[in-house]
């Protein structure tokens, strides 16, 4: 079937602009200079229709004041509005663009189109109970569906982009109502154009596999009572607690000297009442007996510390921060990394180096005292999961979904869920592949989780870690800012910093996002002569320095402000239990009776990670007994 009429499009992109009053000059004649007549309209291409065998031509000015006008109204770009303006005229045969002829196209064809949007808006949130926000999700479907209309009229053109790619995967998916499911909530696709799960980790067969167990774990029914009972969560400072943002980004190094300084004197004068050390020695006067020496450790260039590159940089009061190497030849066993407060005994006849015999070990702080009016004896169960929460290979967040699967299932009292919830690391987000905000991502992915265990009634504790994209890359880290957190679920859901002591019920937790296992193995450096564990033996680094990055310098990606790290980042007391997620393998230990638990992380590239469950339990002891840790049994757990 032919059809009667046909029609040309000429794109002419190299448009002179008009005057008032006048026509457009011919080729080779000139404006003259004296005349500045007022421009009307200076368009970037002009788009012609043409009728076969017809003279009338329908022009189009993009910078139409109207027309630039509706693309902002509207939301369209300026090529899909002529697109748009293109078809309408030709179904209404209109050969000139009016301004009566923008009113009709107004009125009958954008009013009428963005009244249905409404329409379907509001019909899906009645559907799903109060809405304040449409889901990205939803809003990328209906604009895909309005580029594919404009498709059918719009000739192709190098700017016109389409915003996703349609697989046999991912189809274009005709808009529907959307139902409170965190599936639907935390759609892969609304992030990322290419969003296809991880193979890898849906085709696990370990899921829910017991890898590592502490305490009487055995034949336990790990469920809770999802926060029913009396659950009192206090965040314990050093002095205070950091609870939002503060400058950073400008330190002097006097004043991180004077932190360093102070926290060597601190920590020396603990010592020296501890173990009844009369006074302490300048580490350059020499002398024929044996001496005691505080300082500092570290390292004699700025290579790795080994055994021969020790330095012991004396404290300010007794040496002026004057430094000596050190000679370990005669310590039988040591314990050593970059940035520790030591005592240590030997002989320094020259004053240039000191041949140590003797380490003093370091003292933990004690354990929190809690009151009767910081909740009940019941037991209570904690669930702690590390992110990422997504495999390496893909932005969809099957396994943060596969978690609150099972949370709303086990119930536990206290989720505490460390970053990065949205990986700075990641592939696509290094790469800016994303089709939302990095911040549009991380507020989706809480609103997720926050909505799809609203039925556990779980309470949610949220931890930051460096790695998250979308906040502040400084240590301590202060907590989450959601604006948007429903009324309704404000009493269960807590952001704290990172790092964080937290006490539920009277048992204080220690919780830190950062990467302190991975970080202090790399630099420490050890001797003994039986077997020992590395990792207990940075775990009581840490506990007994009273401090939760004892290391310094720091690692090269820690921006650390060491004005707020003397407030924040400081050990209150000893935790009775201390959670260090890691890169490096899980664990359960007990160490100077302090349970420390690195559930690993959920995700371990294109394959499934692990998280922690505890049950946590004050135990008064019995008349003539020792202190009972009150984690009564902890396991590691394959998502």
């Amino acid at each position: 079937m032919l059809l009667e009429k046909a029609l040309t499009f000429n794109i002419n992109s190299s448009v002179l602009p008009t005057f008032d009053g006048e026509e457009a000059p011919s080729q080779g004649e000139k404006v003259e200079e004296e005349q500045e007549p007022e421009l009307t309209s200076t368009p970037i291409f002009m788009v012609e229709v043409i009728k076969n065998g017809g003279k009338e031509a329908l022009v189009l000015d993009c910078h139409y004041p109207e027309v630039a006008e509706l693309c902002v109204l509207h939301g369209e770009n300026e090529a899909g509005m002529v697109g748009e303006l293109i078809a309408f005229c030709t179904s209404t045969q209109k050969d000139r663009l009016t301004a009566e002829t923008l009113n009709s196209f107004e009125h009958e064809v954008l009013s009428k189109r963005l009244a249905r949007s409404r329409h379907s808006a509001s019909k899906d949130s009645g559907h799903a109970g109060a809405r304040d926000i449409i889901s990205i999700q939803e809003l990328i479907e209906v604009e895909e569906e309005e580029e594919t209309l404009l498709n059918a009229y719009s000739t192709p053109s190098k700017g016109s982009q389409k915003r996703a790619v349609t697989t046999p995967e991912t189809p274009l998916t005709k808009r529907r109502v959307s139902a409170r499911s965190p599936h639907q909530l935390l759609s892969p696709s609304s992030f990322s154009p290419s969003a296809t799960p991880s193979q890898k980790y849906n085709s696990r067969n370990n899921r829910g596999e017991v890898v590592t167990s502490f305490g009487s774990a055995q034949g336990v029914s790990w469920s809770g009572r999802g926060g029913a009972g009396i659950i009192s969560l206090k965040v314990l400072g050093c002095p205070e607690s950091l609870t939002g943002s503060y400058k950073s980004m400008f330190q002097k190094l006097p004043d991180i000297r004077e932190v360093l300084t102070c926290k060597v004197e601190e920590l020396g004068s603990e010592l020296k009442e501890h173990y009844q050390i009369e006074a302490f020695a300048p580490v350059l006067v020499p002398a024929q007996e044996p001496v005691t020496l505080l300082g500092q450790i570290g390292c004699d260039s700025n290579g790795k510390l080994n055994n021969k590159s020790v330095i012991l940089e004396g404290d300010r009061e007794h040496s002026s921060g004057a430094q000596v190497p050190v000679d370990l030849s005669e310590l039988r066993e040591y314990s050593l990394f970059p940035g520790q407060v030591v005592i240590m005994e030997g002989m320094n006849t020259t004053g240039r180096k000191l041949v140590a015999t003797k380490l003093y070990e370091g003292v933990p702080l004690p354990f929190y005292q809690p009151t009767e009016e910081e909740g009940d004896f019941e037991q209570n169960m904690v669930l702690v999961a590390c992110g990422p929460y997504t495999t390496s290979d893909s932005i969809t967040y099957d396994p943060l979904l596969d978690l609150i699967t099972i949370i709303n299932h086990d119930q536990p009292d206290i989720c505490i869920l460390f970053g990065p919830f949205l990986d700075a690391k990641h592939e696509q987000v290094e790469n800016c592949l994303l089709t939302s905000s990095f911040e549009d991502v991380f507020k989706q992915c809480l609103r997720t989780i926050v909505e799809g265990t609203r039925s556990s009634g779980s309470h949610l504790v949220f931890v930051p870690s460096l790695r998250d994209v979308q906040h502040e890359p400084v240590y301590p880290q202060p907590p989450f800012s959601y604006s948007d957190l429903p009324h309704e679920d404000r009493k269960r859901v807590q952001f704290v910093s990172d790092p964080c002591s937290l006490s539920v019920n009277g048992v204080v937790l220690g919780l830190t996002s950062t990467d302190l296992l991975f970080h202090m193995g790399a630099e420490e450096i050890s001797s003994s002569s039986g077997t020992s564990d590395r990792f207990s033996r940075i775990l009581k680094h840490i506990l007994t320095q009273r401090s939760y990055y004892p290391l310094y310098p720091p690692q090269e990606d820690m921006a650390i402000d060491y004005e707020s790290f003397c407030a924040y980042a400081q050990l209150p007391v000893t935790p009775d239990v201390f959670i260090v997620p890691s890169e490096l393998r899980y664990f359960v230990k007990d160490v100077l009776g302090c349970v420390c638990v690195n559930p690993g992380r959920l995700t371990k590239g294109q394959v499934g990670g692990t998280y922690g469950r505890l049950y946590l339990r004050r135990q008064t002891p019995e008349a003539g007994e020792g202190r009972r840790s009150p984690c009564v049994a902890a396991q590691v757990v394959r998502i």
